[in-house]
């Protein structure tokens, strides 16, 4: 155990955001911190890192350390503007230690040709505990860790040397988790990291968590990032925790199946709750002694029952998309657009097509031109060469992930009226409360409201004008889970055509039936969904200039032969010898079955009673590592035993 929290509250005002979260962090475990947006989730991260201070509760490393930003725990952090400073130069500070070990190395190199006999001997004991000092702080692979990390997160080796001020807000968010992973703390907080990453860096980051030999508590909203890298889940709803251990895959289905079995509990006491009142009226009808003292029994045991609560339905936005006319079959055709900026070619001989009805996802690295394409067709910005026709009778409509299209100065009410003056003031109330904007949130100002309300606000707007093309720009940025869900739901049972750029794969895959991947060269075209796209990428080999190299593959072919008598006795002695594995795997599943119920014990018990008994939670911690080895050598006997099958 690295981290525990118990008990953790805090409250703005009459506002109690966090009522009780408590969880145990181990070492080496990767946990998700799920909930709603404002359900608390970046709070209990400014309380761990002591930007906030809690109003109850305790958070406590193994050893009872308080926790401080810098020692124990790195948070991901907005890094200011450094001037000239270069990227590769801001990398460096993460390493200043190791470079100032490097410099002292360096002048004792130069002073033992200057000195001789005991002077010497002296330089030379002194260099040599200095480069143990330089290796064990990793000093020979530091240029290369920077370069691997800049890398992987996107950054080409021309942008290395750029200035920090030229980086525009997302770069510097990028920076700074490359600064974080490269201190390398004991724990990390990630808040939605996967922001202002591409689809190739964040596969790159997936790797780089997987193997991180830290703890890690990662906000997200990326449902393929958090499948991939978390074993637990710590959901914080209605202020309170509760704690899932899998993947989010397996909390969402668990989530679900706890709220049918406690509304189904909760439905049944009101059933019986209902039954005894009425028992109770028919008691006290009979207005005898007997049956009176009968009812006020019966009254006091209903007064002693724990009432359950109606398990909450959660505040999700009603979306509802449709076209108001029919395009023609032909919804678009972009034909060998290019544009450059200052001389740097952005976009170069893009060509696509879109059909009615379509689904396209937009994908591609960071800096490859998606968004500038999409304001090319919009025609925000011209077009340096090619051009691009929409179909008979298209009507496009666009969602801008910078959401400029929307008057900061206005309430959000009057943000709708303006653009949708045919509705009614009811109308309008009633649209507002299915994107969740009730009661006074309706006439906050639009530049008060938080990214993700801005967004249900641009989308809302896009709903409203019925448009046949939607051209969406990142539209599941700053979106909850449970609201890319109604998107994808509404996005499936939109009528018009749809072309949208995502970096997320699992709204992708719920939604796109054709990709389209932008290349610095130009485009390619793949007529599938997600899973077809991944199919034909790792069967395909690029050739650089927007053509893909199939693989041949040769058709297998099956003979059929009629077995003779010793063939048939060997063919039933192997199937004898197939059983008995069968029976031997079989056992093995479930004693593997059974010392993974013993393992979900222990840990329940270690974030139950441990808290901050850490003697307790020791023994507990024992018990389930001697667990985690016998598993491990009953997943080895399982392995072997169904690879021989």
């Amino acid at each position: 155990m690295i981290l525990s929290c118990k008990d953790i509250r805090k409250s703005f005002g009459i506002n109690e955001v966090l009522k009780n979260v408590s969880f145990i962090l181990e070492e080496k475990e990767k946990a998700a911190i799920a909930g709603v947006n404002g359900a608390g989730k970046t709070t209990l991260f400014k309380i761990l890192t002591n930007e906030l201070s809690a109003d109850g509760g305790t958070v406590a490393l193994a050893k009872g350390q308080r926790l401080t930003k810098g020692e124990k725990l790195g948070y991901l952090a907005q890094l200011p503007p450094a001037g000239e400073v270069t990227v590769y130069e801001e990398m460096l500070k993460v390493f200043d230690c190791v470079i100032r070990v490097e410099q002292r190395l360096r002048k004792m190199e130069l002073s033992m040709s200057q000195v001789h006999g005991s002077e010497l001997q002296s330089l030379m004991t002194s260099y040599e505990r200095a480069t143990h000092e330089f290796e064990s702080f990793g000093g020979y692979e530091y240029k290369s860790r920077i370069r691997g990390v800049l890398c992987g997160l996107g950054f080409s080796g021309d942008e290395f040397s750029r200035p920090m001020a030229t980086l525009s807000g997302g770069q510097k968010t990028r920076l700074s988790l490359a600064a974080l992973l490269l201190r390398e703390p004991e724990i990390l907080l990630l808040d939605e990291p996967t922001n202002h990453l591409d689809l190739t860096s964040i596969e790159w980051l997936e790797e780089f968590l997987a193997g991180y030999p830290g703890s890690a508590l990662i906000i997200s909203h990326d449902r393929y990032f958090l499948d991939r890298i978390v074993t637990k889940v710590i959901e914080i709803e209605n202020g309170i925790s509760s704690l899932y251990f899998g993947n989010y895959t397996h909390y969402a289905q668990k989530k679900e199946e706890d709220r049918e079995i406690n509304l189904k509990h909760y439905t049944d006491q009101q059933k019986e709750i209902k039954r005894q009142e009425a028992v109770i009226v028919k008691l006290r009808r009979f207005n005898r002694e007997k049956s009176i003292k009968r009812a006020e029994s019966r009254e006091k045991m209903l007064d002693r029952v724990e009432r359950l609560e109606k398990p909450k339905a959660l505040g999700k936005i009603k979306m509802s998309l449709n076209a108001a006319t029919r395009s023609g079959f032909d919804v678009l055709t972009v034909d060998g657009i290019g544009k450059s900026f200052d001389g740097r070619e952005v976009i170069r001989d893009v060509c696509f097509e879109i059909k009615r009805s379509e689904k396209v996802a937009l994908i591609g690295p960071n800096g490859v031109g998606k968004t500038t394409l999409f304001k090319i067709l919009m025609a925000e910005i011209p077009t340096d060469k090619g051009s691009y026709i929409f179909g008979h009778n298209v009507v496009p409509g666009y969602y801008d992930q910078e959401h400029e299209n929307i008057d900061e100065s206005k309430t959000v009410f009057n943000e709708l009226s303006d653009s949708c003056p045919r509705l009614t003031v009811t109308e309008l109330r009633n649209t507002l409360a299915s994107f969740m904007f009730t009661g006074d949130e309706v006439n906050k100002q639009i530049k008060a409201l938080s990214g993700g309300e801005r967004g249900r606000v641009a989308l809302l707007k896009l709903m409203l004008q019925k448009s046949n093309l939607l051209l969406l720009d990142e539209p599941t940025n700053h979106l909850d889970i449970y609201s890319r869900e109604i998107l994808e739901g509404a996005l499936g049972a939109y009528d018009g055509t749809v072309l949208y750029i995502s970096h997320d794969r699992y709204f992708i895959s719920r939604t796109a039936d054709k990709i389209i991947e932008m290349t610095p060269t130009g485009a390619v075209t793949y007529k599938g969904g997600y899973e077809y796209y991944l199919e034909k990428k790792s069967a395909a080999g690029n050739t650089g200039d927007g053509y893909m190299c199939l693989k041949t593959q040769k058709t297998p072919i099956t003979v059929t032969c009629v077995p003779s008598g010793d063939e048939y006795r060997r063919k039933k002695q192997e199937e004898s010898e197939r059983r008995r594995a069968k029976g031997k795997l079989e056992r093995i599943e479930n004693e593997i079955f059974e010392l993974e119920a013993e393992i979900l014990r222990l840990d329940e018990r270690l974030h139950i009673e441990a808290g901050a008994d850490f003697e307790l939670a020791n023994e507990l911690f024992v018990e389930k590592t001697l667990a985690q080895e016998k598993l491990i050598q009953l997943y080895s006997e399982w392995e072997e035993l169904e690879s021989n099958s």
